[in-house]
């Protein structure tokens, strides 16, 4: 912590007559940006934004939780709310009328905007911020107005995706006891996920990111450079983009969809000889230690850094970061999916943003990639058909290279020569909505059936027991590709 900002800390907290030792540094660091937001120390003044998005899956499954969980309450004098990723109140459930009237009173209701931009520290805004389980009591408060109050926050993750959705916040009066309101919080925000996973029809959970720590090897002795350099048009110029940017001594922020290369870019385009970190969030409850294992090489001449996912990261860590990047010769990369993500603190650091294409619109790269990634699988070269090669570059690939190298690894796990057959059912595939469980299950043995040797429509609908008029209405409606080997008679 720089001394400016111990300065800032013992003002803020001297203010309050509170001893700056003790207080907690994301207590602290959000009272510092509400100070920076112009916030209010006694008035909130919230704005009004009008209508709330009530059709969603989030606010549908959020409000059937909280609506549960408010009969179990219904003596207590809590209010239970939903809000979306900026701290939009979505909903209010509460049957305490004298509560009910001094929230109105404050303009905690459905509609208002309840952000540190707009209403200083509260559990809402701090939950979201920092992306983890939150509780502000009484004076922890930046608004005085706020002090009679006491409120906990839970944000709510897409149980597929991982991307914010918003928050579960339980509100009560200072006074009351408080030592329940977080785990409620914290259990009603994990029921809303779990419950939207279940209504998501077949959609599976991801994986817990534990994040990551890796030194990115140079040019001059990384074996992948050449492959990239060798990309399409669309790759090429992005990566000219970003190199230049980073000779000049320019920030970059590389945005895209999930999947589509943002970190293989920013690590093939460092300077040769350069020492460069590339490090990539985890869950919010594990930063901290994940935080300390690398921050200390921040700020040291000679050494690059390439913080993924940087939309990610708790409001705090991007402010250690900003304040960390200022040694000489420090470059910071950033890789997020759209630009309007990069957190506020960091974007004077980005002097240059480069937007990479999704794979879709790189048809040209699908087949230097596949052969790439077969490679780094069998440690050989590996051969694809054409048959498969026809396949792979002619699916969408929604997951972008990230799929493709899955894809790819498992085609090659028992060969040498790919074909057809051993590709996955997915990329068969042409249709772009969301099956359930029940059209993936039957869509992947169509698909199957049909890889057969000498197999035909007609021959597929008689090994699974289907008419040949429904065979064909579910490989229209899958935009299942029939196999080049396999071609149906005319």
């Amino acid at each position: 912590m720089t001394e400016t900002d111990l300065c800032a800390r013992e003002q803020l907290a001297r203010s309050r007559d509170r001893d700056p030792a003790v207080l907690p540094q994301r207590l602290v660091a959000s009272w510092k940006r509400s100070a920076g937001y112009g916030v209010s120390l006694d008035d909130v003044e919230p704005e009004f934004a009008g209508a709330v998005d009530d059709q969603s899956l989030f606010f549908e499954s959020g409000h059937q939780v909280l609506t549960e969980l408010h009969e179990t309450l219904a003596d207590e004098p809590v209010s239970l709310m939903l809000t979306d990723p900026e701290c939009l109140v979505l909903n209010r459930v509460c049957s305490d009328r004298v509560l009910l009237g001094a929230l109105d009173g404050v303009s905690l209701a459905p509609g208002f905007d309840y952000s540190e931009r707009t209403t200083g520290t509260t559990g809402l805004g701090l939950a979201l911020a920092d992306r983890v389980p939150t509780l502000v009591r009484a004076d922890q408060h930046y608004s005085t107005r706020l002090w009679g109050y006491t409120c906990a926050a839970a944000p709510v993750a897409d149980p597929v995706t991982g991307d914010l959705l918003g928050s579960v916040n339980l509100t009560t009066w200072s006074q009351q006891s408080s030592h329940l309101l977080l785990a409620l919080a914290r259990t009603a925000a994990r029921t809303t996920e779990a419950l939207m996973l279940a209504r998501g029809q077949g959609r599976e959970a991801r994986p817990a990111s534990r994040g990551r720590v890796v030194r990115v090897r140079t040019r001059q002795d990384e074996d992948e450079a050449p492959c990239l350099e060798h990309l399409g048009v669309e790759w090429r110029a992005a990566a000219d983009t970003a190199r230049t940017a980073l000779r000049a001594g320019r920030g970059v922020a590389v945005v895209g969809e999930p999947g589509v290369g943002k970190g293989a870019l920013l690590g093939a385009v460092q300077a040769r000889g350069r020492r460069v970190l590339h490090v990539r969030p985890p869950e919010p409850e594990d930063v901290a230690s994940w935080w300390a294992l690398w921050s200390p090489e921040l700020g040291k001449p000679g050494t690059g850094v390439i913080v993924a996912r940087v939309d990610r990261l708790p409001a705090w860590v991007a402010s250690e970061l900003a304040g960390l990047v200022t040694g000489d010769g420090a470059q910071l990369s950033l890789t997020a999916e759209d630009p309007v993500a990069v957190p506020d603190v960091l974007r004077p650091l980005v002097g240059t943003v480069v937007e990479v294409p999704a794979l879709r619109h790189r048809r040209d790269d699908v087949l230097p990639l596949a052969r790439w990634f077969a490679r780094d699988a069998r440690h050989r070269a590996v051969r694809f058909t054409a048959g498969a090669e026809q396949v792979l570059t002619a699916y969408h690939w929604p997951g972008n290279v990230a799929q493709l190298r899955d894809v790819v690894r498992r085609a090659v796990a028992r060969t040498d020569l790919v074909s057809e057959r051993d590709l996955p059912p997915e990329v068969f595939t042409g249709t772009h909505h969301q099956l359930t469980r029940m059209e993936t299950l039957e869509r992947d043995e169509i698909v199957r059936a049909l890889a057969e040797p000498g197999a035909t429509p007609a021959r597929a609908a008689s090994r699974l027991g289907m008419s040949r008029s429904t065979i064909y209405r579910r490989i229209a409606r899958y935009g299942i590709r029939i196999p080049a080997e396999n071609p149906s008679p005319t």
